[in-house]
């Protein structure tokens, strides 16, 4: 697979929704084999390829959606216990956001809450790994950036109260400046697509979570 192919409206599959809303989903990726590959081959997303240092999407602070789930965050950062979070003093020390309060910092070049290779208390988020002793879902305790890429949701405002949003994968645009200059996005090529199922299978719970149970299920029996 050399990539999928752009996304246009002859490749969307829409549904209306029951609170005003209509989805229209990236149908190509979402019967895709895409696989997040954190540890397994990803080449991170610096400038240069750089798999060994298993920092994934994590080279750059989480952008918080709004100052309640940075309040969200930093809660749930203090609870994380020292031998399951490698920058625990760093974050008693100065937080876990950095001075503009809409991103996590930056430490050591890489997101705070994330654990390098090599550490005790296990490498990948810390908070992801904190949800998992806790018995409860990753995406509770994550910036909702974090755990809903590559999916990325635009909205669109159409008036009289409804509004349409698309749902589809991440490209390198949607990173901003660094996009252009990063040496590798997910969702090109072939390296990540190499999973044993379908994102909309695989993502069930995300895509749940950002669409609703009933839009979820229809989408589903669609692309079946």
């Amino acid at each position: 697979m050399a990539g999928l192919p752009p996304l246009d409206d002859g490749s969307l599959e829409v549904i209306e929704g029951d609170d005003d809303t209509i989805w229209r989903f990236d149908r190509a990726f979402l019967t895709s084999n895409w696989t997040c590959i954190w540890g397994r081959g990803c080449l991170g997303i610096l400038d240069e390829p750089a798999e060994e240092l298993g920092q994934g999407c994590c080279s750059v602070g989480a952008e918080m959606g709004d100052e309640d789930e940075a309040m969200m965050v930093s809660a749930l950062g203090a609870m994380v216990e020292p031998d399951r979070f490698q920058f625990h003093a760093e974050a008693e020390a100065g937080g876990v956001l950095n001075d503009t309060r809409t991103n996590t910092r930056v430490v050591e070049g890489a997101c705070i809450f994330l654990n390098r290779p090599g550490f005790a208390g296990g490498a990948g988020c810390a908070l992801h790994l904190a949800a998992v002793d806790a018995g409860e879902p990753p995406l509770e305790w994550k910036p909702s950036v974090c755990w809903q890429l590559p999916i990325r949701i635009d909205w669109l405002d159409l008036g009289d109260g409804r509004e349409q949003a698309t749902v589809r994968r991440w490209t390198r645009p949607d990173w901003g400046d660094e996009g252009a200059t990063m040496a590798w996005c997910c969702t090109e090529g072939d390296r990540a697509y190499v999973g044993e199922r379908p994102v909309v299978e695989s993502l069930e719970e995300e895509l749940t979570d950002v669409v609703g149970t009933a839009v979820y299920v229809e989408l589903s029996r669609r692309l079946a």
